[in-house]
């Protein structure tokens, strides 16, 4: 499969001279390859349309082009079905720790992403709610009787707990997958990459996302909300947050179950991220009760 996407990239019509390619690793649903030609280095991001997601690459494309018309991301140089060349840039990809450490910088960039972006979209409007993201896919594992589905009805009920939990707050244009990986540091600026789940929606799962993935503390969470709303969190904003990070890690870890059955990119074990996840999301879970009361 790899010879073969190679092949592909190699053929495509962008190319100044003979491509050089080597595999990228860190991506979790595409293949992606750095390339060098006689103009430069570049990245080929492989992937179709993953229905079971909710994900479209043509609405990926329009969202990369305007994240890289706003300075947020790289130039989109070329794509066509199942493919997109980006512009190389020389950057730190970050890890977790980096994440942490970096808490407010990450919190002005969305900030930043979110007031300009929704300004810069074009075409039919993706919406991302993650609540809405796990009832379709509780319904697919209760389609196919999957081994996770004695867990769905409890997962229901807590589930409209922390939907009814959330902050009424104005519409943006979001990322919705904020991995360590996707965040590049080349020195002078973060850049943020890989918009396949880009959509408009609320702030809040960004950065209940942020926080979950990255298992910031309390401190720095403290750091990203009152960065990004410019004054201290009270109790409504804070429980708000708190429901939707447990809300972020169960969509991880069901994504993880549903990318295992239906995406499968090479060199992921599904089945252990989507223990990891579970298991942040149970102890979300436990916290949250144990602060809020039980749900």
């Amino acid at each position: 499969m790899s010879a073969e996407l190679e092949s592909k990239v190699a053929s495509l019509p962008v190319w100044r001279g003979t491509p050089q390619l080597a595999p990228l690793t860190g991506g979790v649903s595409n293949v992606s390859f750095l390339v060098t030609d006689g103009s430069g280095k570049y990245v080929a991001r492989m992937g179709g349309d993953h229905p079971v997601h909710h994900v479209s690459r043509e609405r990926e494309l329009i969202a990369s082009r305007a994240a890289h018309a706003a300075g947020f991301s790289p130039e989109v140089v070329y794509a066509e079905p199942g493919v997109m060349i980006l512009r190389f840039i020389a950057a730190h990809r970050y890890t977790e720790g980096d994440v942490r450490a970096n808490t407010l910088r990450c919190a002005e960039l969305l900030a930043r992403c979110h007031a300009d972006l929704v300004r810069r979209i074009t075409g039919p409007p993706a919406i991302f709610w993650v609540f809405h993201v796990l009832r379709d896919y509780f319904a697919g594992l209760e389609r196919i009787s999957h081994k996770m589905a004695p867990e769905l009805p409890r997962w229901r009920a807590i589930l409209a707990k922390l939907e009814a939990a959330q902050l009424p707050l104005p519409v943006i244009f979001g990322h919705h997958d904020l991995l360590a990986t996707n965040f590049l540091d080349d020195g002078n600026k973060i850049w943020l990459i890989d918009w396949e789940y880009g959509a408009f929606g609320t702030a809040m799962f960004d950065l209940a996302n942020l926080a979950s993935n990255n298992a910031l503390g309390r401190m720095e969470e403290h750091v990203l909300l009152e960065t990004y709303f410019g004054k201290p969190p009270g109790e409504a904003l804070w429980r708000s947050f708190d429901a939707m990070k447990i809300a972020s890690g169960l969509r991880e870890a069901v994504w993880a179950v549903m990318s295992g059955l239906y995406v499968k990119a090479p060199g992921i074990d599904y089945d252990a991220y989507a223990e990891e996840f579970i298991n942040r999301f149970e102890a979300g879970l436990a916290a949250y009760e144990h602060k809020y009361g039980k749900l």
